[in-house]
């Protein structure tokens, strides 16, 4: 519980630390790093907060569990009238009214509950450890999801690098075009076709910068921002040290013995199961008597119509009495009710059993997919770098050809095209390697960021 209260109130505090402003009448704010990004998230996502609130409820129902050691008091008051025939103290019968007034205040502290308590408190500190591991997890998630998205802004910015260079290409080739056809060395319509490439790139751009900011948009609603404006990144350090190319991938066997000892999701289900086992101990101690010690005190006031009585305050003082005893219950049949409660309990070991196999197995299919996703990606990367260069030195080799007139236009754009096209599949390539070997090493327990 201890440890749940220290996890929540530092996510408050990194909410109060890691809220960059963006935007506003002093001017634009530094881009958020992917760390900001992913704290932010953790502290305003509402998933996240949900799992918070369920840690709270198992730190309540743990308190509960301890709390049943302790005695409980109650007080009680009664009131009473009789009217009509009652029996005398000589065996006759007689009018009279009667009124009774009593007070009560009574304890029971229990002694053995078959080992009901101590069990119950194990079980529900088990429940709080892994609600907390659900927690972890909850996090985890958002933190995934947040790193995908900044990596797709990140790729989209470098695309709209790319489409930006085109048109400055194109705008270069118009600018020659023209002065080659005021010299006559060019006719209207190689200008005219020139013109017409350099607003389709631009057309392009204005596309890319869209998606751009679309790519931007999304991950502002991840973090659960209440407007886009103003919003910008950085770029990670990681994504700029990264040798791609150099990165060796440990075997999925390898990082899922670490990943079963560290992944959350595996944590919760291991403590849930210990869990289970204690609730089987909690149905057993109905086949226990129970044994509790009662005491109190009382005091009460009598007054029959007709006759005299002592004044109220001291017919209390003289009717005070007290009283001290144990209480044993010995369980002999109670329709089998303890026996099945014992036998759901066991099934629901078993089930839980399952549940923590299923998971182990759903994580190692997960590492196993991360593992070839990372290897496919680091191919593709070589490939499409491979790709890029030769496209570049293709365009190279155009550019000087339709410079000296031993080229058309029509294979002078194809050649730009192509160039693009490489440029645009190696970027991707790029931050799809680096979000795969990141989710890789993530499973080792290493951050995102």
């Amino acid at each position: 519980m201890r440890q749940s209260t220290i996890l929540i109130a530092l996510t408050l505090i990194l909410a109060q630390h890691v809220t960059p402003s963006f935007g506003g009448e002093q001017g634009e704010a530094s881009p958020w790093t992917l760390r900001q990004c992913i704290e932010y998230a953790l502290a305003n996502n509402i998933t996240v907060k949900q799992q918070e609130v369920a840690v709270q409820n198992s730190e309540v129902q743990l308190s509960t569990a301890r709390n049943s050691r302790l005695p409980s008091l109650n007080a009680s008051a009664s009131q009473s009238f009789n009217f009509g025939r009652g029996q005398t103290i000589d065996g006759t019968y007689v009018n009279r009214n009667t009124q009774n007034t009593g007070f009560d205040l009574g304890t029971q502290i229990p002694l053995f509950t078959g080992f009901q308590i101590p069990n119950n408190i194990a079980a529900r500190r088990l429940d709080l450890q892994a609600a907390v591991a659900d927690l972890e997890r909850a996090r985890e998630n958002i933190s995934i999801q947040v790193t995908s998205a900044y990596l797709e802004v990140l790729y989209q910015k470098e695309m709209t690098g790319v489409q930006e260079q085109q048109v400055a290409l194109s705008r270069q080739q118009l600018e020659r075009l023209q002065k080659l056809y005021e010299n006559g060395k060019k006719s209207e319509a190689d200008v005219a076709q020139a013109r017409s490439t350099l607003a389709n790139d631009q057309l392009q751009l204005t596309r890319q910068q869209n998606q751009q900011q679309l790519a931007l948009l999304e991950l502002s609603q991840l973090l659960e921002l209440p407007t886009p404006e103003g919003f910008d990144i950085a770029e990670p350090t990681f994504a700029a040290s990264t040798d791609i190319a150099a990165v060796t991938l440990e075997s999925p066997d390898d990082i899922f013995a670490i990943a079963t000892q560290q992944r959350p999701q595996v944590q919760a289900e291991r403590l849930r199961l210990e869990s289970a086992e204690r609730n089987v101990k909690i149905a057993q101690s109905g086949h226990y008597p129970t044994l509790s010690l009662n005491g109190g005190i009382g005091s009460g006031y009598y007054k029959t119509n007709g006759f005299s009585a002592d004044p109220f305050f001291r017919q209390m003082k003289n009717n005070l009495n007290k009283y001290i005893g144990l209480s044993l219950s010995i369980p002999i049949f109670n329709r089998f009710q303890t026996r099945n409660q014992v036998r759901q309990a066991r099934l629901q070991v078993e089930n839980q059993q399952l549940s923590l196999d299923a998971t182990q197995k759903a994580l190692y299919k997960e590492i196993q997919q991360a593992y070839y996703n990372a290897e496919a990606a680091s191919k593709q990367y070589e490939s499409s770098a491979t790709a890029e260069e030769a496209a570049e030195a293709s365009f190279q080799l155009m550019q000087k050809k339709f410079e000296n007139g031993k080229a058309n236009a029509t294979e002078y754009e194809e050649a730009k095209t192509r160039l693009q096209r490489a440029q645009a599949d190696h970027l991707q390539a790029k931050y799809t390697a680096l979000f795969r070997h990141r989710i890789l090493r993530f499973y080792r327990g290493e951050p995102l960021y």
